[in-house]
């Protein structure tokens, strides 16, 4: 299981025994097996670059380094789970943000299955910006 993560609380990565043990029944799903394979690491970086072009309508910054992705999980049968957040709960595309999150993911030739769940845990901040987002605001 690879496990990518923009940081976590510490701003460290996540071990991947953390994920497996947070993930362990979406690991044990099995679907048929592809008749080409990808590295891991070569999808997520693909999975990133997708995740890149994902826009806040309002905020002109991508959703990855906004800091609402917080993890990305691939397993050895290619599926993806995404642990991500929203800028406040009643954000106004709580509803369509992650399903283009997931529909975009879904796209890549790569992956057989992806999902997202939404936590508020932690919930997001400024904090969570790249360097790049923030200077794109203004914010530095």
């Amino acid at each position: 299981m690879l496990l990518l993560t923009k940081r976590n609380l510490n701003n460290n990565f996540v071990t991947v025994q953390t994920a497996k043990q947070y993930f362990f029944a979406f690991a044990k799903k099995k679907f048929y097996t592809m008749s080409e394979t990808i590295d891991t690491a070569e999808l997520g970086e693909k999975i990133v670059n997708v995740l890149k072009t994902i826009y806040d309508p309002e905020i002109p910054v991508d959703i990855y380094e906004l800091g609402l992705i917080y993890d990305v999980f691939v397993n050895e049968d290619y599926d993806v789970k995404i642990l991500m957040t929203l800028t406040t709960p009643n954000c106004p595309v709580a509803e369509t943000l992650p399903l283009e999150v997931e529909e975009k993911v879904k796209s890549l030739n790569a992956v057989k299955d992806a999902e997202v769940e939404i936590t508020f845990d932690p919930p997001w901040t400024q904090e969570l910006m790249s360097e790049e987002a923030k200077l794109e605001l203004g914010m530095l």
